[in-house]
């Protein structure tokens, strides 16, 4: 048994043409657009609004507002776990490149952005609903979320993220629903307005096990903020372009899956508190099913429990004490 876990890194294209692998879980946001008999029109819709996006943002030397576009890949990671071969698809994130039509240039966009992991759907879905299961008062688990966060950071560290990405991660989120932002002064001209929140919720507990640290920002004609999260200078370490990039992907899918936040009919005040509930929003034309993405995460939960946590658990906790050492 290789107790020193490797990865394999494969990569996709995210086009009106894709189609999502069997090892992609099928809550995520790019493979959720992909199905049914709206899925081209989905995707190419998508598409759209993500260059739309970009240029509005990236308007300086764009009259026209069509100098770029803005490229996805799709980058599917997975984690060896035995000298036979067997391994188990552990991570799936985005990554952008950006074609300048004026120079015909493709730069480099930012990796990470979506970030999707069937370790996340069994630790949030079947281990924090069996702990709180008979409990009066929620509570968190002992070590949760440090298995995760230790594949998490060994891939960041790996030799194979090393020979493809010349940048960390950035993680781009939706806002907590169960937390206040207040906007403070400072202000950027491509993140745009920054906003602090009252107190540290669960999605960054658990982020920060992986080694990433979160700030929020509302970008320039947004609606609501959104949750950055990455290990570093998110302001210093990455061109305009690069967060650009970011912004118009990750905002797009937020419009689609939350509108109620995201594709409000008003902006953010100086206080905020997101809702699901508000009805004073704008439908875009994507088709999504919701309800249905939830449940699908239960079931991902599940057959992460059944085909790898049971499976190789001594192995696992072993492994992730080592790695705290």
């Amino acid at each position: 048994m290789n107790n020193d876990f490797t990865f394999t890194i494969k990569s996709s294209l995210f086009d009106e043409h894709y189609n999502p692998s069997e090892n992609t879980r099928i809550t995520t946001n790019f493979a959720n657009l992909a199905r049914g008999k709206d899925r081209q029109e989905n995707l190419r819709n998508t598409l759209v609004m993500i260059n739309n996006r970009f240029n509005s943002l990236a308007h300086w030397d764009n009259p026209k507002g069509d100098r770029y576009s803005v490229e996805l890949e799709i980058i599917s990671v997975e984690m060896r776990l035995e000298d036979n071969g067997n391994s188990f698809p552990v991570i799936e994130i985005l990554k952008t490149n950006i074609v300048d039509k004026k120079t015909n240039q493709r730069i480099e966009g930012i990796v990470g952005n979506n970030f999707s992991s069937y370790v996340r759907d069994y630790d949030f879905s079947v281990l924090l609903s069996a702990h709180n299961k008979n409990r009066s008062e929620f509570s968190i688990p002992d070590s949760f979320g440090d298995l995760h966060g230790n594949i998490f950071k060994h891939f960041v560290n790996s030799e194979a993220y090393r020979d493809n990405f010349t940048k960390t991660p950035v993680i781009c989120l939706s806002v907590s629903s169960k937390n206040t932002y207040y906007r403070t002064g400072n202000e950027h001209p491509v993140l745009g307005v920054e906003y602090q929140q009252d107190e540290p919720s669960l999605t960054d507990a658990y982020f920060n096990k992986m080694g990433l640290q979160a700030r929020y920002f509302m970008p320039p004609n947004g609606v609501a903020p959104l949750a950055f999260y990455f290990n570093g200078d998110l302001l210093g370490d990455y061109t305009n372009l690069e967060l650009i990039s970011t912004i118009s992907t990750m905002e797009t899918f937020q419009k689609i899956y939350r509108p109620e936040i995201y594709n409000a009919n008003s902006a953010a005040g100086k206080c905020y508190r997101p809702s699901l509930n508000q009805q004073d929003y704008s439908l875009t034309r994507v088709v999504y099913d919701r309800e249905e993405r939830s449940h699908l995460a239960i079931e991902q939960g599940k057959f992460t429990e059944e085909k790898f946590i049971k499976p190789y658990q001594n192995i696992l906790e072993q492994w992730s004490a080592n790695c705290a050492l």
